[in-house]
Order: C-alpha cells, then structure tokens, then sequence
C-alpha cells in the first residue's frame, strides 16, 4: 500500500470531505476530494482508490435517507448517469483528466453566475427533463474520469429547491448507483490493484464517519441554509477542478 504520509495528509481530507458533501452538508465540495489526492499522486490512481470508499460512503448514504428518495426524479437520472460511465469508458484513454477538470469547472461556475445573474422568480417553469437527462449523462461521464459528478447534477436538482432532505437522499442513490457500475470498467482498465485496494481499507475507517456528521448536521439546517452552503460548495469545486486542470494543460 502507499506509505507517504504526505498522501495521507490530503486523502484524509479528501475521505473526510467527501463524507460530508454525500451527507448533503457541504454538499458540491466533493468534487474536490480527487483533485486533493491528485496533491499526492496521478488523477486515475486517486480515482481508483476513491472508488471501494465511495461506495462504503454509499451503503451508509442509503441506510440512513433511502426513504427521503425522489423516485420519479430517480428514473430520469439514474439511466442517464449509467450512459455517462459507458460514454467515460469509451473515452477514459482519449480525454485527459486535465481537460474534463477544466471543462466541469467552467460549466460550474457558469451555471453559478447564471443563478445570480436571473433573480429567483415564485413561478419559474421546472427545468426540462431533457436538460435533466443531459446533465445525467455528464455527471456519469465526469464521475467516472474524476469522481466530480456532483456540480453537474446539482446545476439541475438544485434549482427545484427541493427539502434538502430530498435533494440529499436522491444524490445519495444516484450516485450509489453510478459509483457501483464503475467497478468493472476500472477493474478491465487496470485501476484496481492490490496497492491501490490496500490504500482504500486503510482509509476505509473514516468512510462513513463525514457521512454520518453531516446528515446529522444537514437534518438541523434551515432550508435557506442547506442551500447557501449548497451554491457555496459548487462554487468552491468549479474554481478547483478549473485551476487544477488549467495548471496541468
């Protein structure tokens, strides 16, 4: 397994924040937790010792708001995210980890400026599913190159300023979902090895201790709060994953 403790500086903090942001609490910082690894070592072995402890993250994520789910929304993202992981299997040799950070960025903060830029109005149409579907297939495709599937689907799940509860139990089965298709595709790519396994039961301790802080934190929040946090988040991983995949172009 990896022994340098300046890896472990920055994946406890990844493991840790990521825990938090499944939780709903800090929800959008998650999509730093790979660029934070990547500190310590390349994009695709940080991404591939993420995985066994996302899904760690999941089961926990599940046990504890799977009733608060969204079904109907569920059924439009969830096959759109699957298309995501096969579109980023296809391409996962051809498109650099550099480019999608700089790409899921830039997406990110547009959509943050264009939520500041339209005042909220009481009577604003719903967006279109087939934005919905669309930014499934993105959020699949970005979780699978770099664990930073969150931006994309929160620019549509957020603007329904849904209960934070909901939003936070539909997050938590999509990405279940998505996270648990990644494990053949990593393992046929070669990204599943033993050190890379080790590492993840090392750190597997600390998986679901964020998740559980934050759902209890996320339970105790104000709506207008969860959201405050919510954009604050988003803003935060687009101008990471931009300066990280600009630096590395």
């Amino acid at each position: 397994m990896i022994t340098d403790p300046q890896f472990y500086f920055w994946a406890i903090a990844a493991v840790l924040l990521v825990g938090l942001s499944k939780s709903g609490f800090l929800s959008g910082f998650g999509a730093v937790a790979t660029p934070l690894m990547a500190m310590a070592v390349p994009v695709p072995q940080a991404a591939a010792i993420m995985l066994p402890l996302l899904c760690l993250m999941d089961l926990t994520s599940l046990q504890q708001m799977w009733r608060n789910r969204d079904q109907d929304l569920l059924r439009l993202l969830v096959p759109a995210g699957l298309l995501g992981i096969l579109l980023g299997t296809v391409l996962f040799s051809r498109v650099s980890a550099p480019v999608v950070s700089v790409v899921v960025g830039v997406l990110t903060l547009l959509f943050l400026l264009q939520r500041l830029v339209m005042k909220p109005r009481a009577h604003r149409a719903a967006p279109s599913p087939r934005w919905g579907f669309a930014l499934g297939i993105v959020s699949g495709f970005t979780s699978f190159v770099a664990h930073a599937g969150g931006p994309p689907l929160s620019a549509y799940v957020l603007p329904m300023r849904l209960d934070p509860m909901r939003v936070t139990a539909t997050t938590a089965v999509f990405f279940s979902a998505v996270n648990m298709a990644k494990w053949l595709p990593y393992a046929a790519l070669g990204l599943l090895d033993t050190r890379n396994l080790w590492t993840s039961l090392v750190l597997a301790p600390l998986a679901p201790v964020g998740v559980w802080a934050g759902v209890w934190l996320t339970r105790r929040m104000a709506s207008e709060w969860f959201y405050r946090v919510a954009y604050t988040g988003m803003a935060a991983a687009g101008g990471k994953l931009l300066w990280d995949g600009w630096r590395a172009l």
